[in-house]
């Protein structure tokens, strides 16, 4: 199993424990200072809130957006808590994974009744290789 495909694992993993000890319905701050807590019990390092520019037409917008995490310098987690995921927010995070050049995300969203419906995988042109 490839290193990002690990660390993928251990950030499900550290959601899962989150959205069951804590269950769903607060604000997603709230989940995402919990979340990095857990991130950071399990030894990884990580950013919150990572203002990134974008570049369009030659020109850099500063601060064009906020990465809720971004863990190792590899894996974008965007966060939500709301009843369900739109389509928006897939679109949205993979918009964000091009934009700073990065394989793999993870969408959490701690509004979902349960982690299973919540969780959900964006690749932006990654295929992990199965073993």
């Amino acid at each position: 199993m490839s290193e990002l495909e690990d660390l993928a694992k251990i950030v499900v993993d550290c959601g899962y424990h989150v959205h069951r000890d804590i269950g769903p319905g607060l604000l997603e701050n709230v989940y995402e200072i919990i979340l990095c807590e857990a991130i950071k019990d399990r030894g990884l390092s990580f950013q919150r809130q990572v203002q990134v520019p974008i570049r369009y037409k030659e020109k850099v917008i500063d601060n064009a957006f906020r990465a809720d995490i971004i863990v190792e310098d590899a894996l974008l987690v965007e966060l939500k808590s709301t009843e369900s995921h739109a389509a928006v927010h897939a679109k949205q995070l993979l918009t964000y994974l091009r934009l700073m050049d990065l394989p793999l995300g993870l969408l959490m969203n701690f509004g979902a009744a349960s982690y299973k419906d919540g969780i959900r995988r964006i690749a932006n042109n990654y295929y992990r290789l199965r073993t």
